[in-house]
């Protein structure tokens, strides 16, 4: 995966926990209030670093959940995996009044900013909808005059990041479809998808036009390069598919 940095913004910054919000039974959204923040590109990331009593240090990277319009403040949205030495923290422990040190922002090719135009076609796995939603946010944020197709694959809906804010965006917002599968486990009545993503899925889902949608995909990585090989084979022009790809622990 590509990631270009933007020059001179590469400081750790300190910050303060402001707001707190479960998304979901293992994954947070945090506020963090950060003066200096000199703004970002839907889809960045930026670093986190947390120092230990005795000086370990340890980093990992999280995408930017909040769109560039909420100034001098960021939402991460961390996901908590068992094993891992950072988003257990993140997700259990940290409270309102923590100070977090994070950089960026990072990247620079899986962005997308309203004046890139659309349609969009946006294809989530898992907790690979936070820097999605970034962009989603954004456009609503700037008028909601983008069409935009999310479709969106969790284990059961009880995993779904956002739920709630999706339904109401969707609900308020003419030109914004979410569309789910639910791979594990459905809930009684359960009308959408229920498997992994596959070709006969985005053959249903995507537009297939004489220009297609400008497409990001972010998950795991198997998932991400499934969901790419199908579009391009579908016909969609590999430079119009862009890929954010995670590891199993990538987060931790």
């Amino acid at each position: 995966m590509e990631r270009r940095t933007l020059p001179g913004r590469l400081i750790w910054q300190r910050g303060e926990i402001i707001a707190t919000r479960k998304e979901t039974e293992r994954t947070q959204s945090i506020t963090i209030a950060l003066p200096g923040w000199m703004g970002h590109r839907p889809g960045q990331h930026v670093d986190v670093r947390l120092t230990a009593e005795d000086g370990y240090q340890v980093e990992r990277s999280y995408s930017i959940a909040s769109p560039p319009e909420e100034k001098n403040q960021l939402i991460l949205t961390i996901e908590r995996l068992d094993d891992g030495e950072v988003s257990p923290y993140l997700v259990d422990e940290l409270r309102i009044g923590d100070q977090l040190e994070l950089r960026g922002p990072i990247g620079g090719y899986f962005v997308w900013e309203v004046q890139m135009g659309g349609p969009l076609l946006l294809i989530a796995g898992g907790s690979g909808i936070v820097p999605l939603m970034a962009m989603i946010r954004h456009a609503i944020a700037n008028g909601g005059v983008v069409p935009i197709r999310l479709l969106f694959s969790s284990r059961s809906e009880q995993d779904i990041i956002y739920h709630d804010e999706l339904s109401q965006l969707v609900s308020s917002t003419h030109n914004l479809e979410v569309i789910y599968t639910l791979t594990r486990e459905q809930p009684q009545g359960w009308t959408g998808y229920h498997r992994r993503v596959d070709s006969t899925m985005l053959r249903e889902v995507a537009w297939l036009t004489t220009q297609q949608p400008l497409t990001f995909i972010c998950g795991p990585t198997s998932f991400v390069e499934a969901a790419a090989t199908s579009l391009v084979e579908l016909g969609y022009p590999p430079e119009r598919v862009k890929t954010e790809r995670f590891g199993a622990t990538g987060d931790g």
